[in-house]
């Protein structure tokens, strides 16, 4: 017998503020059709004024204890992938432990930009094999239109507000891929292409800094690195593309969101999509389109789902888990 991080329950949170592509035509040169066409995105949520990244992260952690019937005492752990922290420190993961009257076990913060909630799912995942929690909550949560450059269509137009999150929960499997929970693993980073995502400012500049994005570059390596990653988890699982249920991708650009099916040989019927609604939600963006294929009655129990994103870094990977 080994020790699988299970699916318990999954939740997300959205922002009030629903801004149609249409708004940005009265400050910007663009149109409802350039942004579709290049991104798929219709509309987007941002956070009201004041509203944070832990508030929203505690809003979709309640969902996902709600939807698992469980409260705040029942988790040992909060492991939050976020690249737009309240503060500095502390991290937005005791932020939201307070939140939720959380007054035992430990949490953190994971900083792998849009791939943050794969890295933090493999964290969870490997605290929960080696016995070092039963319960985790994995949440992404991210206000990205605090760090957008409002006079660059490039990339204001792309993103959006939110937060999602899964709970994990310790079961028994026999070390199959029949098993349910999570499978198998796959990371990897390269820093030599740090400059084709980032953002300008932080400790070296003494400023918040705007988010900056080489598109073309940025397009390229995730079409190539994404369909890698989900295989090579596949592989480890001992699985392949056929057996896959529900491809549950990072929800960046639509165009990029095919690409990586067709190299996977699955049809778009096959992948839940999100971005149209939510834009790029950065490290919300899988455990907000988990919880929406959920919701809508289409990822059901037994189902292989294989999640995959890329994100600043560069740092991208994906995990298979069974629903």
């Amino acid at each position: 017998m080994v020790t699988r991080a299970i699916v318990r329950g999954v939740g997300h949170y959205l922002p009030a503020r629903v801004v149609e592509n249409a708004e940005f035509e009265k400050s910007l040169d663009t149109s409802d059709e350039w942004i579709r066409t290049r991104s798929g995105i219709e509309r987007r949520h941002f956070a009201a004024e004041g509203e944070t990244t832990s508030e929203m992260a505690i809003k979709a952690a309640r969902a996902a204890l709600d939807d698992a019937g469980l409260g705040p005492d029942d988790v040992d752990a909060i492991v939050l992938a976020t690249s737009t922290a309240d503060f500095t420190f502390p991290s937005a993961a005791t932020m939201v432990q307070a939140g939720l009257g959380m007054t035992r076990g430990f949490a953190f913060d994971v900083q792998a930009v849009c791939a943050g909630f794969v890295f933090a799912m493999a964290n969870a995942n490997a605290m929960i094999a080696t016995g070092q929690a039963r319960r985790i909550l994995v949440i992404g949560a991210e206000t990205f239109s605090r760090i957008m450059d409002w006079e660059d269509r490039g990339t204001c137009v792309l993103f959006g507000d939110g937060a999602g999150a899964v709970l994990l929960e310790a079961g028994e499997g026999q070390g199959s891929a029949d098993d349910r929970g999570i499978l198998s693993v796959d990371l990897h980073s390269d820093g030599r292409h740090r400059d084709i995502l980032y953002v300008d400012g932080g400790t070296s500049t003494g400023t918040t800094g705007y988010l900056r994005m080489l598109g073309k570059e940025v397009f390229r390596h995730a079409v190539e690195k994404l369909a890698d990653t989900a295989h090579a988890a596949l592989d480890k699982a001992g699985l392949t593309g056929a057996d896959v249920d529900w491809l549950v991708p990072h929800q960046a650009n639509l165009r990029i969101i095919k690409a990586t099916a067709q190299r996977l040989h699955l049809p778009m019927e096959r992948v839940i999509v999100t971005v149209q609604d939510h834009g790029n939600t950065s490290a919300a963006s899988i455990p907000l389109a988990l919880s929406v294929g959920k919701a809508e009655g289409r990822i059901r129990p037994g189902d292989l789902v294989v999640t995959e994103a890329i994100g600043g870094g560069l740092a991208w990977g994906s995990v298979v888990l069974r629903w």
